[in-house]
């Protein structure tokens, strides 16, 4: 009986022993990882489309049309404005045959007028956007002391001109009509006998008087106020020509509207400001 009650002790510490250990181990409880929050990338800042603006430009518009070209690309961030300077004859033909240009702004009504009968530029969205006239440019030095526009006509004048089918050679035959009346009806043969050479475009007059291989020639007020370096003889009002310059859009020009903001910001206070800082008579 006592080996029973023994057997019977021994087994019930062993099924609590077995019990005790067959308990789970408890799993410590491990928080979760507090997650960043997810960041956002910067919005990006939209940048204006470049566009690019071409503008055909008499020569004698270099410096004034450069400073406002670079205005007008200030205003408009994404903007360049690229010029072709030449006289507005060349700029004309190149256009009629198939130059890219955007802008035509011509020293004459003669060249615009050519550009609209070819169907390229519709004729009432020409505006003129200023006058000019004529003045002497003599070199510093004045080699053939010359005083007054009577002496053109001396023999031996060493007198440079822009060609008759550049509009400034134009409006300087022009003048020398006017001037047959104030100094003898010979003063024009006299004065073209004095002419060795033609140029093609009113920058290379100036270019030719201040190398000295002329003792004067005629230019525009705008292109000897650009020239300091050169003495000038002033052309009396009554047989001076006042040119009057169009500006237009071509018809199929590659930024229709940006070209219409051109112009308009050329016939702008600012732009007629900077026109009248180089020399031009302002339209406004």
């Amino acid at each position: 009986m006592k080996r029973l009650l023994s057997l019977t002790l021994l087994l019930s510490i062993f099924l609590t022993a077995c019990g005790a250990s067959a308990a789970p181990t408890p799993v410590p409880v491990t928080e979760a990882p507090t997650l960043a929050p997810t960041e956002v990338p910067p919005t990006a800042t939209s940048k204006p489309e470049s566009q690019t603006l071409l503008v055909f430009a008499a020569a004698s518009l270099t410096d004034a049309f450069t400073e406002i070209g670079a205005a007008f690309d200030a205003a408009n961030p994404g903007v360049t404005t690229t010029f072709n300077f030449a006289g507005s004859q060349a700029l004309r033909t190149q256009i009629e045959e198939g130059a890219p240009a955007d802008v035509f702004a011509s020293a004459n009504k003669t060249q615009m007028d050519a550009v609209i009968a070819a169907s390229l530029i519709t004729e009432e969205t020409q505006k003129n956007f200023l006058t000019n006239k004529l003045v002497v440019i003599l070199p510093a030095n004045n080699p053939a002391a010359l005083e007054k526009l009577e002496d053109l006509a001396k023999p031996g004048i060493k007198l440079v001109l822009a060609a008759k089918e550049v509009p400034v050679g134009k409006y300087s035959l022009e003048a020398f009509n006017l001037m047959n009346g104030s100094f003898g009806i010979d003063f024009k043969d006299k004065v073209l006998a004095n002419v060795v050479s033609n140029e093609d475009n009113v920058k290379q007059v100036v270019a030719k008087v201040q190398l000295g291989e002329a003792d004067a020639g005629i230019v525009y007020t705008s292109d000897a106020i650009a020239a300091p370096d050169l003495k000038t003889l002033e052309i009396p009002a009554d047989v001076n020509v006042i040119a009057k310059y169009p500006i237009a859009p071509l018809s199929n020009a590659k930024n229709a509207e940006l070209a219409a903001e051109f112009i308009e910001y050329v016939l702008s206070a600012e732009g007629q400001a900077i026109l009248a800082k180089w020399g031009f008579i302002p339209v406004k």
